[in-house]
């Protein structure tokens, strides 16, 4: 069932997401070559209770942090570690969701370590439009699915593929609600939109042709790209409002 949020909940998600859109602002300095990805994990804890929040990931169904850092060819769920160094020329994903007064906002970026190479670049900046191009798909009336649809249009033509295992979700008082969001087109998304309803969006996009992943035996956790190439993820949280929609994980 996915549950319609009324205005005094969308309000309180809106300040969750603002101070979600914060902590990814506040880390971005310290995103840099020779950091660990634990060092940012703990500095993102530290801002999140800084501000009377909790960070959701830590303990969730046993997740380990309170961020998820991945690295290259890691999709998503990398757990921070004192042995992971960011080296330049790196790309991570840092995946942030708070918990604030009882609603989360749960947002993500792909950041570059130093300097890349131009493909680089360009997959990161593509996977982020990717994500635009869904958002503006979202207004009243419309189906779900036309996410997915503008989201394979785009970033087909590049060659990328489009992770199939792991999608959006609907996101409240509950970290993982309905409706389940594909990134790619699919009939299954066949949900037609109303107001009051707030999900993310959140692409995740492998720089090679296979979106085939694997998830690590070891820990349970860590997803990487079955080829071994580079993936790119941007996460928001958003709200279908009357007149469209509204981005509430950012400043």
């Amino acid at each position: 069932m996915i549950i319609i949020k009324t205005k005094d909940e969308i309000e309180k998600m809106r300040k969750a997401g603002r101070l979600a859109a914060q902590l990814l602002k506040y880390i971005e300095p310290f995103v840099r070559a020779g950091v660990s990805t634990l060092y940012l994990n703990d500095l993102c804890e530290e801002f999140t209770q800084k501000h009377g929040a909790v960070s959701a990931p830590l303990h969730y169904h046993g997740f380990p942090k309170s961020i998820c850092t991945s690295i290259n060819n890691v999709v998503c769920h990398g757990i921070p570690s004192e042995k992971d160094i960011l080296k330049d020329g790196d790309i991570v994903n840092i995946d942030v969701t708070v918990i604030l007064n009882g609603y989360h906002g749960d947002t993500s970026k792909t950041f570059i370590v130093g300097d890349a190479d131009e493909k680089t670049k360009n997959f990161v900046h593509r996977t982020e439009n990717a994500m635009y191009r869904g958002i503006n798909e979202i207004r009243p009336g419309r189906y779900l699915y036309e996410v997915g649809r503008a989201i394979e249009k785009y970033i087909t033509k590049f060659g990328y593929s489009i992770v199939r295992d792991y999608g959006g979700h609907g996101i409240g008082r509950n970290f993982h609600e309905e409706p389940y969001v594909h990134h790619h087109f699919t009939l299954d998304d066949k949900i037609r939109l109303e107001e009051g309803m707030v999900f993310t969006v959140e692409p995740m996009i492998n720089i090679g042709s296979s979106y085939e992943v694997i998830t690590s035996k070891e820990d349970g956790w860590t997803v990487t790209t079955a080829d071994g190439s580079l993936s790119a993820q941007f996460e928001h949280t958003v709200a279908v409002t009357a007149q469209g929609n509204e981005i509430l994980t950012k400043i």
